[in-house]
């Protein structure tokens, strides 16, 4: 699969990144930067895209996405 290729990875995935590069977007980062940001965070969370085979499912970590939230509000509260 080359790089850059999207079709691996669930509808969630695909939907989770999108939120999150919305979310950067709205705090003024660049729309490449926060693509790739979205992606990374998707991948540190999920282990990247859907792999084939039973049992195979892992849990989801959810801290790369709290670490965001938690950033921006302790920056914002210290303004």
């Amino acid at each position: 699969m080359p790089r850059g290729n999207k079709s691996s990875y669930t509808n969630k995935q695909k939907r989770q990144a999108a939120h999150i590069e919305e979310a950067y977007l709205e705090r003024g980062v660049p729309e490449d930067q926060a693509e790739a940001r979205a992606w990374a965070t998707v991948n540190k969370m999920t282990g990247g895209g859907k792999k084939s085979g039973s049992g195979r499912g892992k849990t989801v970590n959810k801290a790369p996405a709290r670490k965001g939230g938690r950033k921006g509000g302790a920056a914002s509260a210290s303004r």
